[in-house]
């Protein structure tokens, strides 16, 4: 179970960091989902070390903090995975 909450962060937080991010980032959904994956437990260790990974009710800056992490991934990998040549390729 653990797994499928990792999957389905990992896509929550992914989604919502190439929301904040300006332009299209086409970047594939698993790339999305992992790139989201990596963003949360960076933001999960950035709030651990500023000591808001724990706070009474939602903890809005541990979310942000990885989304935030999500956001510099995509904006990092998606000239690079662009750039290499993966593109859309319709088969007939």
């Amino acid at each position: 179970m653990t797994i499928l909450w990792a999957v389905i962060a990992g896509l929550i937080i992914g989604l919502l960091a190439k929301l904040v991010l300006p332009g299209r980032q086409p970047v594939p959904l698993w790339l999305t989902v992992v790139l989201g994956i990596i963003g949360g437990l960076l933001g999960n260790g950035l709030a651990s070390a500023f000591g808001v990974a724990d706070t009474n009710g939602v903890d809005w800056i541990r979310h942000a903090l990885q989304i935030g992490a999500a956001a510099v991934l995509i904006s990092l990998i998606t000239p690079l995975y662009t750039g290499r040549g993966h593109r859309h390729h319709h088969r007939f």
